[in-house]
């Protein structure tokens, strides 16, 4: 990996750049997938505005862009919507297991976790190291298909439910709704979850995207890189929390009780779920894109949200008038999501149907680049070398 930017011109010590805590706003390679230019509310996948592929073309449009280089021509899509259709179906040993595996969790994205790790086997993916970029792509495309389909499965099965096989001939987003709830969803809700899955595809080099990309600089296999992102991606202070901000709205009940309740909040110094981003610092453009679809339904849970969204900025912009906070992409999500027919509990898994996208994408980029990703720590422990004490001598300290 590259030291530019800010990296670069940061103080050195004994040979080595120092750099902020998190790497924050540290530069660390070149990538040609997008960028999230924080300041200006504005991100983009490759040469396009996110938003405008989300609101523009379909998933697989935006899918074939990360993983291809470029939005498909009618034929390009065809071929490209086939293949993830194929895809989307299970291998018998995995489809096998997940019943067992479910019975020791139903939390959604731990069994996609451990499905995942068995699908690597089962596919026996090689090492990225030891892959031309025809077999990383199609890795690729295996994983991504296949995740909608374990994550249907296994919210089905956490609730005493049989798993509904994949239809190839469906759209992603249709498929994908159709297999949580096992009926044929409707076109508005098809489109809403579409551009939420597009919009979210990818975002920066947030925290388990840096992961799936550490383990991608070891040469590791994609199923390895993928089960790293999860892995990171489960921390609370990553992982999103679009159900966590509808049950904020489900306990306000009503936008007269909004002010009450974010002063609460705040004088108990808790944080008010859906609101403030680590990068952006005006509208966070994937919240204002949801809550036009929002919108659409003329729903009074989407009236509630725009009524208690005003409330709560107004508080903010009181309490903390150094620091504007804004709703993010979690927000609106957990509105569109429910009124498109999905249960909170698959909220943050249907953010990982499309994030995957993003994931292997990024671990392709980085298979490209031979240097390992391997930085330094600064040791602050007792000054060495001490003598090691006997054993006689430990045990009578």
């Amino acid at each position: 990996m590259s030291t530019t930017g800010s990296a670069a011109h940061a103080p050195t010590e004994n040979g080595f750049v120092t750099v902020p805590r998190g790497l924050a706003k540290v530069l660390v390679t070149d990538t040609e997938l997008g960028d999230v230019r924080g300041e200006e509310g504005f991100y983009h996948y490759r040469q396009y505005s996110a938003i405008d592929v989300a609101t523009s073309v379909g998933f697989e449009e935006a899918g074939h862009l990360f993983l291809h280089g470029e939005l498909p021509d009618d034929r390009q899509l065809a071929q490209f919507r086939r293949r993830l259709g194929e895809l989307r179906a299970l291998p018998d040993g995995l489809a096998s297991a997940l019943p067992v595996i479910c019975r020791s969790t139903s939390d959604p994205l731990q069994v996609l976790r451990t499905a995942l790790s068995l699908l690597g086997s089962e596919l026996r993916l090689r090492p990225l190291y030891d892959c031309d970029e025809i077999e990383k792509v199609d890795a690729a495309l295996r994983l991504a298909a296949a995740t909608p389909t374990i994550l249907a499965a296994a919210w089905r099965l956490g609730h005493g439910l049989e798993p509904i096989a994949p239809d190839p001939s469906l759209g992603h987003a249709e498929d994908y709704l159709r297999m949580v709830t096992g009926q044929l969803p409707a076109e508005r809700d098809v489109r809403a979850v579409e551009q939420y899955l597009a919009a979210t595809i990818d975002h920066g080099f947030n925290a388990s995207t840096f992961t799936a990309r550490v383990v991608a600089s070891t040469g590791a296999d994609l199923a390895a890189c993928l089960v790293a992102a999860l892995g990171s991606f489960s921390g609370p202070l990553h992982g999103g929390a679009p159900s966590r901000a509808l049950q904020a709205l489900d306990e306000i009940g009503t936008a007269d009780r909004a002010e009450g309740y974010v002063r609460a909040k705040l004088a108990a110094g808790e944080r008010i779920m859906g609101f403030g981003h680590a990068v952006y610092r005006t509208t966070d453009p994937r919240s204002e894109m949801l809550k036009g679809i929002a919108r659409s339904y003329d729903s009074d849970l989407g009236r509630l949200a725009e009524q208690v969204e005003a409330t709560v900025e107004r508080v903010l912009a009181e309490v903390k008038p150094d620091r504007p906070l804004r709703t993010n992409v979690e927000y609106y999500a957990g509105v569109v999501l429910k009124l498109a027919g999905l249960d909170p509990a698959m909220f943050t898994p249907t953010f990982c149907v499309a994030r995957v996208v993003g994931w292997v994408a990024n671990a392709l980029e980085q298979s490209h680049d031979p240097k390992i990703i391997r930085p330094s720590a600064r040791y602050v422990g007792p000054t060495p070398p001490q003598p090691v004490p006997t054993r006689a001598a430990a045990r009578a300290s």
